[in-house]
């Protein structure tokens, strides 16, 4: 395979995990992880640092997007980062020394059971298409979760409130965790955490996800770096298809259903579930 070849499948990659990272708040780490190990054979602890770097670029540019609309809550984004950065540096050295010992499969084997068992409490949250007031707990004012964005889709302005910032935050340490470990933003957990833990809307949750995963991705990588598994031949083209993917689906995000896009996060999360746990027993 020639340079120029190489070049642009890996860019197509990062075109379509920026877009599927934006609209979902995934990340990209879901889909550029398998694609570059199940389909160009990329070894997974370089598509792990590749991710990171990919997925710092897709929370530049589709969180830029999003503070923009005013979808992002940056304030509920910020209380919840301290835990997401002390579990991805965590996470980054489990996995080194998961790396350091060969069991390369387990990697593959938990991203798939992750990315599993993400699935049964989005589809729980799939019929609940817009957000309604509930009865708010001492977290909402403490750390005030409230917020609210003009939804194109629905031509009005949305106010919302946040409740049990405690289970944000537990669900958010995980997520950091996860990140390192595997080489993903973690947007699943956090977007889940968000969405179901502290019954924030959909818009906000994957917006202010994107905002979030950056810095979770940056903590990890440093980790990733020190260790040489960041290659720039394979993280610079996907960073450049990361971001021109990123700005595209930020675009789709504000005039969309929220029940198409729990849909389509499900969807995405199966494939490339299926795909992980696969290879790591071998079977691709």
């Amino acid at each position: 395979m020639s340079f120029l070849v190489y070049f642009m499948l890996l860019l197509v990659v990062g075109v379509a995990a920026g877009f599927v990272g934006s609209l979902s708040g995934l990340g990209g780490g879901v889909i550029v992880i398998p694609a570059l190990t199940v389909l160009l054979g990329v070894p997974i602890q370089y598509a792990a640092g590749a991710s990171l770097i990919a997925t710092i670029a897709t929370s530049s540019g589709a969180a830029s997007a999003y503070v923009k609309d005013r979808l992002a809550n940056i304030k509920i984004g910020m209380s919840l980062e301290i835990a997401t950065t002390l579990g991805a540096i965590a996470g980054a050295l489990i996995a080194a020394a998961i790396y350091a010992k060969g069991l390369f499969h387990i990697i593959f084997i938990i991203f798939g059971i992750v990315l599993l068992s993400s699935i049964l409490p989005t589809f729980m949250q799939y019929k609940r298409s817009g957000w309604k007031k509930l009865n708010t707990d001492w977290t909402t004012k403490f750390f005030q979760l409230e917020g609210k964005y003009y939804d194109s889709s629905e031509r009005r302005t949305i106010r919302y409130f946040g409740y049990r910032w405690w289970l944000g935050e537990a669900v958010m340490a995980l997520a950091g965790i996860i990140s390192g470990l595997l080489g993903i933003g973690s947007g699943v957990l956090k977007v889940i955490g968000m969405d179901w833990g502290m019954k924030l809307p959909m818009k906000v949750t994957t917006s202010t996800s994107n905002f979030m995963i950056g810095v979770t991705a940056a903590a990890g990588s440093s980790v990733y770096w020190a260790l040489g598994y960041i290659q720039p031949f394979i993280a610079a083209p996907t960073v450049i298809g990361i971001i021109v993917g990123s700005f595209a689906g930020s675009r789709i995000l504000n005039r969309s259903k929220v029940s198409k896009i729990r849909l389509f996060f499900m969807i995405i999360l199966a494939i490339a579930a299926v795909e992980m746990i696969l290879r790591g027993l071998k079977v691709l």
